[in-house]
């Protein structure tokens, strides 16, 4: 008996060590991980027609949920929520004006080993700001140059563990929720043995003109926080990108500044910005 309780504490121990080693992993992942805030406005030899100074991409205080995982404030803990004085850091992105205007916001994605293989995408989103099928989504370039969409509406939807009532999280997992930008680009693949990836970017470029379930008027924008890239989350961030300058202060020399809109990709569906 008493080998035998020794061989099960021994096993407990074990598994308390494996799983104080993966909080230790994800933790330095999660650390590691950023969503920079980018503008992108084309030029007229880029689109035709010069985009417009109409969009913005910023993590700001007060506009997602609590940094630390926590439970968003509700009705029902005003005065007693612990997380009161959290940042509650989240990404703004928006478009204030038509859809085909030649501009986007949106955030690039570094600090993940390249190549990489994903499990995962995914985000949340506060309810009643747009998730369309174009916008907010992940640009996602594969090792061979083919670029792929996953965008918010095709992905299952989920009430956010932070705050089930007023936001809502969404996760991209399988292949049918990842479209080609070329007819002739393989079927993305998840997990082991799966596409390798190059560079993320989220991208926000649908306008007010494009109305969504959350927003049969058309809002224009989008507030996201806990951004997953293979089942990390990206709870936070800095920046802003204003519509007035091209891009956030950044200086992360592994960003590929992934600024898809729908113009800057040629015929086969290949980035024209190369590493």
């Amino acid at each position: 008996m008493k080998h035998r309780v020794n061989v099960c504490a021994i096993a407990v121990a074990a598994v308390s060590m494996l799983g104080m080693l993966t909080m230790t992993r994800d933790a330095v992942a999660q650390g590691r991980l950023r969503a920079t805030p980018f503008a992108f406005i084309g030029t007229a030899a880029e689109c035709g027609v010069a985009g417009s100074h109409i969009v913005t991409a910023a993590w700001l205080g007060g506009m997602g949920l609590p940094d630390n995982g926590g439970q968003n404030t509700t009705l029902l803990d005003l005065a007693t929520n612990p997380n009161k004085n959290d940042p509650h850091r989240g990404l703004l992105l928006s478009k204030n004006g038509p859809t085909p205007d030649c501009s986007s916001a949106g955030a690039n994605i570094t600090g993940f080993r390249r190549p990489i293989t994903l499990t995962e995408l995914g985000f949340d989103y506060r309810n009643g700001t747009h998730c369309g099928a174009g916008a907010p989504r992940f640009n996602i370039t594969s090792t061979l140059g083919f670029t792929y969409f996953a965008g918010c509406a095709a992905g299952t939807k989920t009430p956010a563990p932070q705050d089930p009532l007023e936001w809502t999280r969404v996760r991209i997992t399988e292949a049918a929720q990842v479209f080609p930008a070329s007819p002739t680009a393989p079927v993305f693949a998840f997990g082991p043995g799966g596409t390798e990836v190059r560079s993320i970017s989220i991208l926000f470029d649908e306008g007010t003109d494009t109305p969504g379930v959350e927003d049969p008027g058309g809002v224009g924008l989008a507030v996201i926080d806990n951004i997953d890239v293979g089942g990390q989350l990206i709870r936070s961030g800095a920046g802003v990108a204003d519509g007035t300058r091209a891009k956030a202060n950044d200086d992360d020399d592994d960003d590929d500044h992934d600024h898809d809109h729908d113009h800057d990709r040629d015929d086969n569906g290949h980035d024209d910005d190369d590493d």
